[in-house]
C-alpha cells in the first residue's frame, strides 16, 4: 500500500518595516535631551551666580543706607533708635539675618541679632560683613561695632526656582519643535521617495527590467535621490544585459563542458605531481634540524608585514661561530658537524618561545627572528645565548679569542620609518655582525 504525502512550503513571514524618519526623530530627541540637560545645567549655574551677585549688591546697598545711622545710634547710645533701625533692616526682603556686634571701650562686646524666620544650617546666600565707624569730630574716627548681613536664602531659592522653571520650559519647547520639524522635513523629502523606490524594487522581475524608476520630483532637483534614481535604472539596464550574456554563456558552456573536464583532469594530475614534489622538499636543515633558508624566507615576510601592520617591534640576530674554518681544519669536518649540532641545540634551548624562529642560513651562520622583541630585550637574549654557549665549554683550541667555541652576534631592530622590506633589516643585522667580527669577535654589535 502506497501513501501519498504532500509537503507544503510556507512563505517566509515578512519582517515589519520600521520607519527611518522615526529613528531619526528618536535620535534627534536623544540629542536634544542631552543638549537640553547640558544647556539647563549651564544656564542654571549662570542664573545662580547672577542671583548671588544681585543679592550681594542688594546687601551692599542696604549696608550703605543703614551704616551711618547705626554708627550714630551706637555712639549716642540711643537704644530705641538702634533697635528700630535693626528692625527696619531685617524687614528688607533680601535680608535673612542681621548681627550687630557693639564695641565699647572697657566693656565686653554686645551682640544684637535679628532674624527672618528659621534659617537653614547650611547657608548658601551671600554674607556681608563690615565694621561700623563714627566720626565725632573732623579728623577722628572710632570703631563702634561690626555689622553682619546675611541674605535671605528662601528668597534666593524662590528666584532661582522661577528662573529654572522658565529655562526648562523654554528648552523643552525648543527641542520638541526641532524634532517635529526634522521629522516633517525628512518624511517629505526622503522617506516618501525611499518607500517608492522600495516598492519599485520589490516588483522587479527578469521580465520587466525595462520598466524604469520615476520619482515624482521636480527635474530641477539634482541631489542624492536623483543619483539613487539614476543608479537603480542603470543597474536594471546592466542586469538585463548581464542576463542576456549569461544565456549566451550557458550555451557556450554546454559546448565546452567536455573539454573543461579534460582540462580539469590534466590540471589535477599536474597539481598532484606538484604536491608530491613539494612534500619531498625538506623544510628543515638536515644537519641541525633547524629551519632551513627556504622556511625562513617564508616566515620572515609574514612576521615583517605583521610587525608593520600592528606597529610591533621585530628583532633579528645574525650569529656566526668564531673561527669555524680553523675548527674544521683542526678537528675535522665530522667533528665540525657535531659542533654545529651542539650550537643548534644551544640556540633552540635559548629561543624556545612561541613565534621565535631559529634558522641555519648556511655553513656556520645562523639567524634568529624575534617578533615582538625590542632592542633591549634582544640584547639580553643575545647575552643569554653567549652565556649558555660558554657554559657548554665546547673546546676550540684553534680559536684566537677563547679556548671554547664562541659566537659573534649582530643585532638589528625594525625601524618602520626607514624599512619597507625585510632584507633591509637583515642587511642591518649582517652589517652589525661584520662589526662584531672586526671588533675582536665573541661580542654583540647592534
Amino acid at each position: 500500500m502506497n501513501d501519498d504525502s504532500t509537503t507544503t512550503i510556507s512563505e517566509p513571514v515578512p519582517r515589519p518595516v520600521g520607519s527611518l524618519g522615526r529613528r531619526l526623530v528618536l535620535a534627534t530627541l536623544g540629542f536634544c535631551l542631552l543638549f537640553t540637560l547640558a544647556t539647563v545645567g549651564l544656564r542654571t549655574w549662570t542664573a545662580w551666580q547672577n542671583n548671588l551677585a544681585e543679592m550681594n549688591a542688594e546687601l551692599a546697598l542696604i549696608d550703605q543706607v543703614f551704616r551711618s545711622t547705626l554708627s550714630k545710634a551706637i555712639w549716642e547710645m540711643d537704644s530705641d533708635s538702634l533697635h528700630s533701625q535693626l528692625d527696619s533692616v531685617v524687614q528688607a526682603a533680601p535680608i535673612g539675618r542681621v548681627e550687630l556686634r557693639i564695641i565699647r571701650a572697657g566693656r565686653e562686646p554686645e551682640l544684637v541679632q535679628r532674624q527672618r524666620g528659621e534659617q537653614p544650617a547650611e547657608h548658601r546666600a551671600p554674607r556681608l560683613q563690615h565694621q561700623l565707624t563714627y566720626e565725632p569730630y573732623a579728623g577722628a574716627s572710632e570703631t563702634v561695632g561690626e555689622l553682619v548681613l546675611e541674605g535671605n536664602e528662601e528668597l534666593l531659592w524662590e528666584r532661582m526656582l522661577a528662573e529654572v522653571y522658565d529655562i526648562v520650559i523654554t528648552q523643552v519647547i525648543q527641542s520638541l519643535l526641532l524634532a517635529g520639524l526634522i521629522m516633517w522635513m525628512f518624511n517629505r523629502t526622503v522617506t516618501l521617495h525611499v518607500r517608492r523606490i522600495a516598492r519599485h524594487l520589490t516588483r522587479l522581475t527578469p521580465d520587466n527590467l525595462d520598466r524604469s524608476l520615476r520619482l515624482d520630483r521636480s527635474p530641477k532637483r539634482h541631489d542624492e535621490l536623483s543619483l539613487l534614481e539614476g543608479g537603480v535604472n542603470s543597474l536594471q539596464a546592466k542586469l538585463s544585459a548581464y542576463l542576456e550574456r549569461q544565456h549566451q554563456d550557458e550555451l557556450a558552456l554546454a559546448a565546452h563542458r567536455d573539454r573543461l573536464a579534460e582540462l580539469v583532469e590534466e590540471r589535477t594530475a599536474e597539481l598532484r605531481a606538484a604536491n608530491v614534489q613539494l612534500e619531498e622538499l625538506s623544510r628543515s636543515d638536515p644537519l641541525t634540524g633547524l629551519a632551513n633558508r627556504r622556511q625562513f624566507d617564508e616566515i620572515k615576510e609574514v612576521e615583517f608585514r605583521r610587525a608593520l601592520r600592528q606597529d610591533q617591534p621585530l628583532a633579528v640576530l645574525m650569529c656566526d661561530v668564531d673561527f669555524f674554518k680553523r675548527y674544521n681544519d683542526h678537528y675535522g669536518h665530522a667533528q665540525g658537524d657535531q659542533c654545529l649540532r651542539m650550537v643548534a641545540d644551544t640556540l633552540q634551548s635559548v629561543f624556545a618561545r612561541a613565534g621565535e624562529v631559529v634558522a641555519r642560513l648556511g655553513g656556520e651562520e645562523f639567524v634568529v627572528l624575534l617578533p615582538g622583541v625590542d632592542a633591549e630585550a634582544a640584547r639580553r637574549a643575545a647575552v643569554r645565548l653567549q652565556q649558555r654557549l660558554a657554559e657548554r665549554e665546547l673546546p676550540h683550541e684553534a680559536s684566537a679569542v677563547s679556548p671554547y667555541v664562541t659566537f659573534s652576534i649582530g643585532l638589528a631592530v625594525l625601524d618602520p620609518d626607514t624599512m619597507d622590506q625585510f632584507d633591509q633589516l637583515l642587511h642591518r643585522a649582517d652589517e652589525a655582525l661584520y662589526r662584531a667580527k672586526t671588533h675582536g669577535r665573541n661580542c654583540i654589535s647592534a
